[in-house]
């Protein structure tokens, strides 16, 4: 199965001042891209083509690091431009909000833990929210890493890598993060891929 870069599934400049077209097109079109272009060079021969993409994940982790990075950043990229939508945030939807407030106290909580696990990534990587024993969880990952190649299931993930943000944040990662939980979580797309985990 080759690596295909996706439609962004709205305009570049639908987040507006929240995320601008320019980022999306650094971001999208030549980061994204990259990724497609190397990860499929390097499956070449791997031993994992033909594969769903998850297991090319799990397949190259600590075995192919290469593979593994592209794969990885791939599979986070293509849920990433999902994770956003325009006039994101706000109320999150019902079942989803319960499981939050049975697994991590409340949404304020939530959000702390989910902002803090950005803030304090060092380098590049993402914050997380996983399912992982039937549990939600907010952690952090380096570079391409993410909860499905540590039992878990990725519900929610936010990039820290610079060039998911430096452009309309410079280097306020925090800004960044309470922008995106705020004003551009696609919350619905949580909830559908929480209900598909159940």
């Amino acid at each position: 199965m080759a690596f295909e870069l996706p439609e962004l599934p709205y305009a570049y400049d639908a987040l507006g001042d929240y995320m601008s077209a320019e980022t999306f097109e650094y971001h999208h079109d030549k980061h994204h891209q990259a990724y497609v272009t190397n990860g499929n060079k390097l499956l070449e021969g791997s031993g994992l083509e033909g594969k769903s993409l998850e297991d090319v994940v799990k397949g190259s982790f600590g075995t192919n690091a290469g593979l593994f990075n592209n794969a990885a950043q791939h599979y986070n990229h293509l849920h990433f431009w999902n994770w956003m939508k325009p006039n994101g945030g706000g109320a999150i939807p019902g079942e989803l909000e319960k499981r939050i407030i049975a697994d991590l106290g409340s949404v304020a909580a939530f959000r702390d833990a989910f902002i803090n696990a950005g803030m304090t990534q060092f380098g590049s990587g993402w914050a997380w929210l996983a399912l992982v024993d039937g549990k939600l969880e907010v952690t952090k990952t380096a570079n391409g890493e993410n909860p499905l190649v540590h039992g878990g299931t990725p519900l929610l993930g936010v990039d820290v890598w610079e060039h998911s943000y430096y452009i309309d944040y410079r280097n306020a990662r925090p800004k960044y993060l309470e922008t995106f939980f705020d004003n551009m979580v696609n919350w619905e797309y949580v909830a559908k891929l929480l209900d598909d985990a159940s």
